[in-house]
């Protein structure tokens, strides 16, 4: 499918509006440029951030079999119930922030059946395993974009203004490891971490199963981004994908999270260049590969906590600051408003 992201427009009035607070001209460093983003995101003098959403989308890797993880892969559904029933850290920031959490089955390897909480967007259980055969048939692949997209569109019709994205799925950070390697050029030993806590062996391991992945494939460093995505991704990285296009094309501010959540921003940005400007980088991740990301997408976080947990949990921590940024724009008096002389 096609997606037609506009870049934003600049608003000369709208850097007036900040320069004219009751401030020295940058004093509120990083978060003014965020004012100023979230201005230009909405092409609005005073933004509202309406109806915030924290949107987690589960699934399961084929490659999870052959031991990319610490974790065995019916953690990713176990996982999916502890958000179901509130109890995940995720939930807890979310609660805490006056977040709405919406939890998306994209591809886990379980039959939930109905639920209530859970939207049921299932691609298939699970993906294949890339050591042997691309993870994704490319109509997978494009009804996984597809369906992301329409969950973006779903929460736009209803007056979202911002969007929040993690993920769950145990080997994610595998297939992340390989997006990463192919979209920045960074060595692939550089993008592997110990995601959900290898010891030595286990990342050796790791770090040689997915170069057996890297040589099967064999794609060029040009290779058109839905291909990469195909051979390497999740059915969840793929729904993140197509909801952050939708989402930006409805100009909707875009939280990115952690390492997984950025390697689906990386084909993303790939497909349309332009979704970069709608994009809230909010930590930098524990995580090796991340580094490489925010260097390729010439990012600079929020937060940098030492976190590589996912679920959305960097998104979700750094809203405050997000909010922050909106609420100086809109409520901080002017020196004119205020009768305070300007700088000489």
């Amino acid at each position: 499918m096609r997606f037609s992201v506009p870049p934003t427009l600049p608003l000369p009035a709208l850097q007036a509006r900040i320069d004219g607070k009751t401030k020295p001209p940058g004093s509120l460093g990083q978060l003014e440029r965020l004012a100023l983003q979230i201005g230009q995101v909405q092409q609005s003098l005073t933004p509202a951030l309406d109806r915030p959403y924290v949107l987690v989308f589960a699934g399961d890797h084929g490659a999870a079999r052959a031991g990319v993880s610490a974790y065995p892969q019916d953690v990713t559904w176990q996982m999916v119930e502890n958000f179901l029933a509130g109890g995940a850290a995720i939930n807890v920031f979310a609660r805490q922030n006056g977040l709405q959490l919406q939890i998306i089955d994209a591809g886990v390897a379980h039959d939930f059946g109905p639920r209530d909480g859970l939207v049921d967007a299932k691609i298939g259980f699970g993906t294949h395993n890339y050591l042997e055969q691309a993870a994704m048939s490319a109509d997978d692949c494009a009804a996984a974009l597809a369906r992301g997209a329409v969950i973006a569109r779903q929460l736009a019709d209803q007056g979202c203004r911002v969007i929040g994205f993690g993920e769950m799925g145990i080997g994610n950070t595998a297939a992340a490891a390989l997006l990463t390697h192919q979209f920045t050029g960074t060595p692939l030993a550089d993008c592997v971490g110990r995601g959900t806590g290898l010891d030595d062996a286990g990342l050796a391991r790791k770090q040689a199963l997915l170069a057996q992945a890297a040589r099967r494939a064999a794609l060029a460093p040009d290779a058109p981004a839905a291909k990469v995505l195909a051979e390497f991704g999740g059915f969840e990285m793929a729904m993140i994908t197509g909801a952050m296009l939708a989402a930006a094309e409805r100009g909707i501010l875009l939280l990115i999270d952690g390492f997984i959540v950025t390697s689906a921003l990386l084909v993303a940005v790939r497909i349309a260049p332009a979704v970069r400007e709608y994009c809230v980088f909010c930590h930098r991740s524990a995580e090796p590969g991340h580094q490489a990301q925010l260097n390729a997408l010439q990012a600079e976080p929020l937060l940098d906590l030492g976190l590589r947990l996912g679920e959305g949990t960097g998104a979700a921590l750094a809203w405050p600051l997000v909010r922050a940024a909106a609420a100086f724009l809109n409520e901080m008096a002017s020196f004119e408003s205020a009768g305070v002389s300007k700088q000489a």
